[in-house]
């Protein structure tokens, strides 16, 4: 989508990207439709003529169709979602506790699947639009200690890859974030972990924990730099359909794709030995 003046709606806007985004995206003449489930946590938009804050707790459906008909209302329309909202529970398979895995599942996945179902419908009448789905390097690449997290951005990987094959006919675009470690709220007072840790997990899933508590703060991510990257991509004649953020990210992932196609040269044969032989 080329640069111009666009509506964008996006969630988690009360810190992290969603914050630093509505920043960069009024300071360049945007017009943007700020959400949080405490909009006073937004004051500071509430009297830019660009803005608009309003109340979205992403798991109540009602606030999800009040958002996208406010924006309707103010601006006409959405031009660019922002799926931000989200947060981390991080456990070893194990120790995974069922209610706070689905309620995890439930935020990341289900209701970035309906805020996107919610604006769909203008976006295609409009034959234009982009989404956007905040992801993260943990959808690309599993880590101990994790993998409840990691499922919530793989499920997030795929049903963008598949969103972006059933929208570009018309004209809509999407693009994931992957980003790695940034100073954003995630690895600090959003971070949830099991209440009955085992200990036989302390070398691996307990300890990643713990490093991720311990470098909160501390990330070489920066949130300015990393929303201005976002709002690049969403500008761009060829936005990208994966977007990357941070040198871990691009180090780790670029080893896991090397691994990857070793892997696959390696099991070659056996893996083309699974069909019927070729007719003759």
């Amino acid at each position: 989508m080329a640069s111009g003046e666009r509506v964008w709606l996006i969630t988690g806007c009360s810190t992290g990207f969603g914050r630093e985004l509505t920043r960069q995206l009024l300071s360049r003449g945007q017009r943007v439709v700020a959400t949080a489930r405490n909009p006073a946590a937004l004051d500071e938009f509430a009297s830019h003529p660009g803005a608009v804050v309003a109340l979205l707790d992403v798991i109540i459906p009602e606030q999800i169709k009040a958002a996208v008909a406010l924006a309707e209302a103010q601006f006409g329309g959405i031009d660019v979602l922002v799926n931000n909202a989200g947060y981390g529970y991080l456990a070893a398979l194990e120790e995974g506790e069922d209610e706070d895995v689905r309620a995890m599942f439930e935020t990341n996945v289900f209701c970035l699947v309906n805020m996107t179902k919610a604006v769909l419908p203008g976006m295609r009448d409009r034959r234009s639009g982009h989404i956007v789905n905040i992801s993260s390097m943990g959808g690309l690449i599993g880590f101990p200690g994790i993998g409840y997290y990691n499922a919530t951005k793989f499920a997030v990987e795929g049903l963008s890859e598949a969103l972006a094959k059933e929208v570009e006919p018309l004209g809509i675009r999407v693009t994931i974030i992957e980003p790695g470690p940034f100073r954003t709220d995630w690895a600090g007072r959003s971070l949830k972990t099991p209440s009955l840790p085992i200990d036989d997990y302390a070398t691996t899933a307990v300890a990643r924990r713990d490093a991720i508590r311990g470098y909160s703060g501390t990330q070489p991510g920066d949130p300015v730099r990393g929303a201005a990257a976002i709002i690049a991509a969403v500008e761009s004649e060829k936005a990208p359909l994966h977007l990357l953020l941070g040198k871990p990210a691009y180090d780790l992932f670029s080893d896991k794709l090397r691994a990857f196609a070793d892997e696959l040269a390696t099991w070659r044969d056996v893996t083309l030995s699974a069909d019927f032989p070729a007719q003759e």
